[in-house]
């Protein structure tokens, strides 16, 4: 029987119209087209992309940046792995879905490669942890991109960054598979202490320096982030943080803001 992943955040994170949903990209790409007019810099390739999962409102812009760099690569798979926020989860869900619903479109699963993540990494399938919202906000990004790609969503809880990164880095040795990685950052802090928080977070990734990660950044997806990271550095990729901002940028309210970065990962 075909399983299929309804979109459950659509209409409150990102737009459910898919009129107003490719509206939203044109307009963070006419956006990204100001910020960096150089084209070349938007020929950059890569395969592995860390993007924030708030509401498009606040973090679409970073995540697009990133969204925008993926599309170069000839991609036929993509994981798409970010943390529960809605149910405790002893390690890591892959999804077993045929389909993943957007607005756009349905993404196709791709369940032979998810059934041989969870046998060869020992991981289950918990469907109530993929009504996650970490996750589902990748999807429109990956329908708008890259449309004809296979996708697994990989929902974690209590996880050892290890385990994500040994899938993480298996994964990545294909040169057709790409990595997603979700996380925010700090959260309902002063714009200044959250600044200065997620500047950890920024030093960290550009540095690979999964210590400094560890002592000092706040980030939902901080088991995720340094998975990706130790994967980075056993494959020799190197690290570009590609935007940084906080929910005040739309908001306006500096007392209580979350920030949002984007990175890549190249090579």
């Amino acid at each position: 029987m075909n399983a299929r992943r309804e979109a459950v955040v659509a209409g409150q994170f990102y737009p459910a119209d898919e009129k107003e949903l490719q509206r939203y990209f044109e307009t963070f790409n006419d956006w990204l087209r100001k910020r960096v007019p150089s084209a070349r810099k938007l020929a950059i390739k890569t395969r592995a992309v860390l993007v924030p999962h708030a509401g498009y409102v606040y973090s679409g812009f970073t995540a697009n940046a990133a969204y925008r760099l993926l599309k170069n690569a000839d991609l036929k798979r993509v994981l798409v792995i970010g943390p529960s926020h809605r149910v405790y989860l002893p390690g890591t869900s892959v999804g077993m879905f045929d389909a993943y619903a957007t607005p756009l479109g349905a993404l196709k699963g791709d369940t032979a490669l998810a059934k041989e993540i969870a046998e060869r990494f020992g991981l289950g399938f918990y469907p109530d942890a993929h009504a996650e919202h970490s996750t589902e906000t990748q999807f429109p990004f990956l329908k708008y991109y890259l449309p004809d790609v296979n996708t697994v969503e990989l929902v974690y809880g209590d996880e050892r960054p290890q385990k994500l990164a040994d899938v993480i880095g298996w994964a990545l040795r294909d040169e057709k598979t790409g990595v997603v990685i979700s996380t925010d950052l700090s959260h309902f802090y002063s714009l200044a202490e959250a600044k200065r928080l997620d500047g950890v977070c920024l030093e960290a990734v550009a540095e690979l320096d999964v210590t400094r990660l560890r002592e000092g950044c706040e980030a939902c997806g901080k088991i995720g982030m340094e998975a990706m990271m130790e994967a980075a550095k056993a494959l020799g990729m190197e690290p570009l943080v590609l935007d940084y901002r906080t929910s005040a940028d739309a908001s306006g309210d500096e007392s209580r803001v979350v920030g949002y970065m984007s990175a890549a990962f190249l090579g």
